[in-house]
């Protein structure tokens, strides 16, 4: 990573502006459901404290709301940080107005929900600068600890770095270098498996195809895949209509040794948790039935993959894992991976989440916090926001 990195900046004395990816789930009432984006954060929040700045100023984003939805206010993440560092974090409401209160007053401080302000998102560059330098008018130096926005051309992601000094924070740099070396430079036998509903997951298997020994796809994007090689799908929700700039790759991974695809499924006869079920080849899938998880046959195929791997990267759910009773395949991946001595990466979104909920993150090598930001790695793709810190 070329972008410069909290431990190679001198922080002593300076107002620190943290960039930070609290967009954390909330109830109609704002309260926070689940605070492992606050958490993930600590650790270089406490750096910057440890270190002697005078000043840490938090900023975040909260939701998608279309105006100043009160249940989107970060009252309530503020609160929450203070009670995890154990110290007065005092959130401020329009800073333009009143400015930022004095380091003596507040050592820690959180903004407003940075989308409150419309130029946070806006299609108009001078308007993003504009309100990136507003921002960055407010400290000395810019750290960005936001991975799950990494790939968002945000004014609080790309502008403020133009105008004062930047560096990737702890998580930030974690997550992207241990992404980046599993791509780059992996232990082999290399695997990967991809799973999910749309099609443009294509272009990072497109992407992975020459890197890995071996990819593994599953959830919706094989039975699209199963289908645009003749196979009957029956109900099976797929998305053929994005398939159209993806031609010359189905061609390719038809006949490529190194994609595995399922070779038996667990039909459903209704998108449902009390639908009857039934496991099928995916020779013979009933028209009138939906495949809603991969079948045994798969997922011992799937598991002695992994066994056998040094680097298993995963993005996307290999079922739908929101029911129990088509939850086994992705709780059998998330098993084996668990249990493999091999570097483990789980891309965040729908599979992050299915690990979490397995209460296996610890098991493994890195569960993103970000699942469309580290799909785009998969992809090969270049970040916005830390191409935005290199000078």
């Amino acid at each position: 990573m070329d972008a410069p990195t909290l431990q190679n900046v001198y922080i002593g004395g300076k107002r620190i502006l943290l960039r930070a990816g609290f967009d954390v789930p909330i109830d109609d009432a704002g309260n926070i459901l689940d605070d492992s984006r606050i958490r993930i954060s600590l650790p270089t929040i406490k750096y910057i404290l440890e270190h002697g700045a005078k000043q840490v100023i938090v900023m975040t984003h909260l939701g998608r709301p279309e105006e100043r939805d009160p249940a989107s206010k970060t009252d309530k993440t503020a609160a929450r940080l203070s009670e995890l560092l154990g110290e007065k974090v005092v959130k401020i409401g329009d800073f333009g107005e009143k400015g930022i209160p004095a380091p003596e007053k507040a050592r820690i401080v959180m903004l407003e929900n940075l989308r409150f302000d419309p130029r946070e998102k806006s299609k108009d560059l001078a308007k993003r600068d504009e309100f990136g330098k507003q921002l960055a008018s407010l400290a000395d130096i810019y750290v960005n600890d936001a991975f799950s926005n990494c790939h968002r051309d945000h004014a609080s992601m790309t502008s403020v770095p133009k105008f004062i000094p930047g560096c990737v924070g702890i998580s930030v740099e974690n997550e992207v270098s241990t992404i980046s070396k599993a791509m780059e430079s992996p232990e082999r036998p290399f695997i990967s498996i991809i799973g999910g509903v749309k099609a443009d997951k294509l272009n990072a298997v497109g992407n992975l195809l020459k890197r890995v020994d071996k990819i593994l796809i599953a959830g919706a994007l094989a039975f699209t895949l199963l289908k645009q090689f003749g196979k009957e799908v029956g109900k099976t929700k797929v998305d053929t209509e994005g398939l159209a700039e993806f031609s010359s790759l189905v061609a390719e991974i038809r006949n490529n040794p190194k994609v595995i695809l399922p070779v038996d499924t667990v039909l459903a006869d209704s998108f449902s948790n009390d639908a009857r079920t039934k496991v099928s080849s995916v020779e013979s899938i009933d028209k009138d039935w939906m495949a809603l998880d991969i079948g045994p046959e798969t997922i011992k195929r799937f598991r002695q993959e992994i066994a056998a791997a040094k680097t298993v990267i995963w993005n996307g759910p290999i079922g739908v894992f929101e029911f129990d009773k088509f939850a086994t395949g992705t709780n059998e991946i998330a098993n084996a991976m668990a249990s493999s001595s091999a570097v483990t990466i789980v891309g965040g979104g729908d599979s992050g989440a299915a690990v979490e909920k397995l209460g296996m993150k610890d098991k493994l090598t890195l569960v993103s916090s970000g699942g469309g930001v580290s799909l785009e790695l998969f992809e090969g793709k270049e970040l916005v926001a830390i191409k935005a810190l290199v000078k």
